[in-house]
């Protein structure tokens, strides 16, 4: 079941964390000199810093469950090859963490989940209860659908070996699918980029050519009243922005 945390927060590493903060830490003072030319301000931004960085989290999350999934189809066709060549259940989760070993660093998460499972399965755990638990810490919907199908045809004595192949061929498809959105989005996402971009290169041209010009903007409170008009503007024009690029599949 999921429980609304983001279980893929801890994937992150800190040199992720630090290039994320200091990408917030820079747009908030861009903005401060774009739009203040003050860090009197900066309180104000400090909402703007923290979407921000919730927005970058969001999407570096996204992108550790994507590369889990990958990670997942292959450990999961390596438990077809043990299957296929007599192992039980058990041994199948132990070769796959042999094989994992040599397709990924440690660090990675589908090596943490599959070592964890065979330490659990030398406790003398049972397959489905490991298999299970591994569902419930990743709650990912690939995961849960393999799980829950695969524990119910063991019990029922069902062919795991043909269950297995079967969900490789739809999360392959499901992953090849929401590539090729992702690859038609680009294009769109460019666009987007490029329109965030656009008052600030708009800005910072007129203040290097006709400085004169946007002085009366900087300095008084009714020019910050107006910048802040503008900043509001911006970044709701920026969250509506993010909304129409995601598709979910």
């Amino acid at each position: 079941m999921k429980t609304g945390i983001n279980l893929w927060l801890p994937d992150i590493r800190k040199r992720e964390y630090v290039l994320g903060i200091a990408k917030s830490t820079g747009m908030s003072a861009l903005m401060l000199y774009v739009f203040y030319e003050s860090v009197l301000p900066a309180p104000f931004l400090v909402p703007v810093w923290i979407l921000y960085m919730k927005n970058w989290l969001e999407d570096t999350s996204k992108k550790k469950e994507e590369e889990f999934r990958e990670q997942f189809c292959d450990s999961i066709q390596a438990m077809s090859s043990a299957l296929k060549t007599g192992y039980s259940v058990e041994n199948a989760i132990r070769e796959t963490e042999k094989e994992l070993a040599l397709m990924y660093d440690a660090d990675t998460r589908v090596r943490k989940e599959f070592d964890r499972m065979a330490r659990q399965l030398d406790l003398k755990m049972s397959a489905e209860s490991v298999l299970l638990e591994f569902s419930e810490r990743v709650q990912q919907e690939d995961v849960e659908n393999f799980i829950n199908v695969f524990t119910s045809a063991k019990k029922s004595g069902g062919d795991s070996i043909s269950i297995i192949r079967n969900a490789v061929r739809i999360i392959g498809d499901k992953i090849d699918t929401e590539k090729e959105i992702q690859t038609m989005l680009a294009a769109k996402k460019l666009e987007f980029d490029i329109m965030c971009a656009v008052p600030f290169v708009i800005i910072l041209y007129m203040k290097l050519t006709f400085g004169e010009f946007l002085s009366v903007l900087y300095n008084n409170p009714a020019g910050a009243v107006i910048m802040s008009i503008c900043v509001l503007v911006y970044v709701a024009a920026y969250s509506l922005g993010r909304k129409i690029i995601r598709i979910e599949v």
